[in-house]
């Protein structure tokens, strides 16, 4: 008898991250390949020993599939893609140029991102991070200029993890690239991803009613 997967994130959360924290990640992929799951939650302030057992770090996501449990989207991304064809091809190819793709979206343009973004919120004059992340820009963009999607000419799950790096409001306002908005609106565009993204407000707003519930 299959287990519904288990996809660990926080009660709640402010309203700026809501739909961006990343087990929205998870909740698409599942949704995408229509593999049953349920949320749980840790408390968002003060979280206890139990869930630094299961992530290190103390952050989510964290995706239990029966004994397995996982940490960091990326590593519960390519689980899941192991489960379904949707996600990943099953050729050597295809499901090498997959992992590689994941494996850029997090470390090639991701790693740049969010530094540039952490720098953007003082507002300085300038970001000395500007011209490296553009120039990863442009290399992607001369990626996405030629082809819709990432792999084999077929969404994969490189698609749903990159176009979720890249679809960070304050990004998107940043990027001159015509083709790579094209691309987080192509990608973002599929019924799985707002049936995720409802999923995860509805989350979050639930959590709103608890905690004001919780102080009267």
């Amino acid at each position: 008898m299959s287990r519904d997967l288990i996809i660990w994130t926080y009660d709640w959360v402010p309203e700026g991250p809501r739909g961006f924290v990343r087990d929205m990640r998870l909740r698409w992929a599942c949704e995408e390949a229509g593999l049953h799951y349920r949320v749980k939650s840790v408390r968002f302030e003060n979280r206890g020993p139990e869930h630094y057992q299961r992530q290190p770090f103390g952050q989510v996501p964290v995706l239990e599939d029966g004994e397995i449990t996982l940490f960091e989207s990326g590593a519960c991304l390519l689980h899941l893609a192991q489960k379904s064809e949707v996600l990943m091809p099953r050729d050597p190819k295809g499901s090498a140029e997959t992992l590689e793709w994941v494996i850029a979206a997090l470390n090639s343009i991701e790693m740049v991102s969010v530094s540039w973004w952490f720098i953007a919120l003082s507002n300085p004059s300038t970001n000395p991070l500007e011209p490296w992340l553009l120039q990863r820009l442009n290399h992607l963009d001369a990626v996405l200029s030629k082809r819709d999607w990432l792999v084999d000419g077929r969404f994969t799950v490189a698609d749903l993890l990159m176009a979720d790096v890249l679809r960070v409001p304050k990004f998107r306002a940043f990027n001159p690239h015509k083709a790579l908005e094209d691309y987080v609106l192509r990608v973002c565009d599929r019924p799985a991803f707002r049936r995720a993204y409802d999923s995860q407000m509805a989350h979050f707003a639930q959590g709103s009613i608890a905690r004001a519930e919780a102080s009267l």
